[in-house]
């Protein structure tokens, strides 16, 4: 089993998009969280895919996300 981060952003238009920072070019978009969610996993399995038909290699995970939560004072 793979595991990827991937990073979610809220769009101007109210929509999201979503990359893979160890897959580069593999990016999807959806209307709302769980559409961009659904659509970035479609997209890591086509990505992964091709990679495999042209017999490259599969990319380790390196990449880590997390909420950083802090109080900032100006």
């Amino acid at each position: 089993m793979l595991r990827y981060a991937i990073i979610i952003e809220k769009a101007a238009d109210g929509g999201y998009c979503a990359y893979v920072p160890d897959l580069a070019g593999c990016v999807g978009m959806g209307g709302t969280h769980e559409e961009v969610v659904q659509n970035i996993i479609e997209g890591i399995k086509f990505h992964l895919d091709g990679l495999k038909l042209e017999g490259l290699p599969i990319p380790t995970a390196n990449s880590e996300a997390e909420n950083l939560i802090f109080e900032y004072v100006a």
